[in-house]
Order: structure tokens, then sequence, then C-alpha cells
């Protein structure tokens, strides 16, 4: 239904070169998790599908747009194993189509009434936005920060990525007419999805199959990130290890031998183990908030059994 929608969009129009990359980026496919959330947060509260497909595919364009920029940011070359956008034409027609794409989200979610939830969907999209907007930025100035705590690494995921979650779920519910509170609810439960779903995206970054993932594989140490397992691994080690571990955060040392070196004190200190026991931490605290819930049994189990997947992929 999602990417059906998507093809309807009718993006195969002038300036080519504003609008190519922009059906170009929502071609490369992805698990569109988060159209997919605000659906069946829709159908949680038994709600008209047809209500929400606009603000889903809002979401969805978001996100895209923020992968774009993303992109550019990181100076990556690969996105989902093809060329990213600012690669396949350049930098400026990315920031540019990554702004069109910023308008175009906002012209689906408002362009299909949600009844009279509408402004709640609207102030809830544009809270999000900012949000995001904050988090990647606190992910750019730890980069240069020699001292990050994890506290403070849980939040910057908090807003970069978990909170799209928890508001895919919450419009979703939102577009149902379910009241504020019960919309809440799913948006606590996206809170804590988001966050083992960032989790299990480090965790693939460091451990995962290229050919699953999509993306080079210890991406994030050879930027010098500050991921949670860098910094759990930081927590746990000797000072002889985590003085190299600091070393290797911030020298030109080639990025196959800091990977396989950074890797090698991940094992050390069993920091795999760690960062899934606290996906299971999140994924749990998310399964207690659904319980007050009175909805479907049958409904709340599918999507609970969805949510585990997210944290349970491996790719």
């Amino acid at each position: 239904m999602v990417n059906h929608a998507l093809d309807q969009l009718k993006l195969d129009k002038k300036p080519v070169n504003l609008y190519a990359p922009v059906s170009y980026i929502l071609s490369l496919g992805g698990k569109r998790l988060r159209p997919v959330l605000t659906l069946a947060a829709c159908d949680l509260f038994d709600g008209n599908l047809q209500n929400c497909i606009n603000a889903a595919l809002g979401i969805e364009v978001f996100h895209n747009f923020t992968l774009l920029h993303d992109d550019i940011m990181d100076e990556a070359d690969k996105r989902r194993g093809h060329h990213t956008v600012h690669v396949k034409w350049n930098p400026n027609i990315a920031i540019l189509s990554g702004d069109t794409m910023f308008a175009l989200s906002y012209r689906l979610v408002h362009s299909k009434s949600t009844g009279d939830n509408f402004l709640e969907v609207l102030n809830t999209f544009t809270q999000t936005a900012i949000e995001v907007c904050e988090g990647q930025q606190y992910d750019m100035d730890f980069e240069t920060m020699d001292q990050v705590t994890i506290p403070e690494y849980l939040e910057m995921i908090r807003l970069k990525t978990a909170v799209l979650l928890g508001c895919s779920l919450k419009i979703g519910a939102l577009s149902a007419n379910a009241s504020v509170s019960q919309a809440n609810v799913l948006y606590d439960f996206g809170i804590n999805i988001g966050l083992a779903f960032q989790l299990k995206d480090d965790y693939l970054d460091a451990f995962g199959d290229f050919e699953k993932f999509g993306k080079e594989i210890g991406g994030d140490i050879a930027s010098n990130k500050k991921t949670y397992l860098y910094l759990k691994c930081l927590e746990l080690a000797d000072a002889s290890d985590r003085k190299t571990l600091l070393d290797l955060s911030s020298s030109a040392t080639q990025a196959d031998s800091k990977i396989a070196e950074v890797l090698r004190l991940f094992d050390k200190y069993s920091v795999r183990e760690q960062v899934i026991s606290v996906m299971e931490m999140y994924f749990n605290k998310a399964v207690d908030t659904m319980q007050s819930l009175e909805v479907s049994p049958q409904k709340k189990h599918e999507l609970i059994s969805y949510a585990k997947w997210l944290y349970k992929r491996d790719h």
C-alpha cells in the first residue's frame, strides 16, 4: 500500500534535476517502517486507513529527506547499497532536492483532514521535525567533543531517530480519532522502540553483514562517531585500552586497521552483549507501555511483534 501510494506522487516533472533525485532516493526502498507504523496505529483504533495514508507518506518523505541531507554531512558514498544523491548528482542538487522533500512532506501531512485532531497532528509533526534537526546537530557536535556521556548519547538518538517513530504512531492514532492520551501512549511506545532500533543500527554498523545492511561495515568507527558501543567500551576499558581507543578515535590511522583494532576492543570488553542487553531493556519498556491500551489484543500483538522484528533484524 505504501509503495503503491509513493508511486502515485507524480514526481516525474521539471526541473528534472530537482525532482529526479527525489524519485531516486524514494525508489531505493527501505523498510518503510514509519508509514507502516502510522497505518498500524490507525488500524489499532479501527480507523479508516485512507484518512492517514497521506500523513504516512509525508512522514516517509520527511525521513528520506533527513537521510539525503545526513549523507551529505557524513560524506557517505552509499545508501541502501546504491550511490547517495550527492554522489550521483552533486551536493548542491542534493541540498535543494532535500529542501523540496521537506516541503512536500508538509503538504502531504496537511493535505487530508484528520478530523478533530488535525491541529494536534500538525503540531506533532512540526515539533518532531525540529527535534530531528536538534538530534542531528548533537550528532555532529559529538564528533568534535572530547567527552560525551552515555545519557547524552541516548538523548541524541532519541531526538534524531526515536521521536519520528513516536510521531508516526501518534499521528496514526490521532487519524483514527483516538484521544490525545491514547495517542501519547503510542508515542511513548515508539520512543522506546526507536531507541532499541537505533542501538541495533549502531550494532549492525560494527557487527553486521554489508550485503544485508547496505552500508560499509565499520563506517561509524572510521568516522570517529561516538556510538553507544564506543562509549560503553570506553567506560569498561582499562587505562591502557582506554588510551588506545581514545588515540584511535582522534588519529588519521588507515580506516581498515582502525576498524579492526576497535572491533577487537569491542570483543574484549563484551560490548556486543552490552548493547543487546540495553536493546532488550527498551523493547520491554515499550511492551509495558502498551499494556494500558484497551484495544484489540490481536492487533496489539501484531504491533508488538512488528516492533520486536525491528530490533531483532539483521539489516
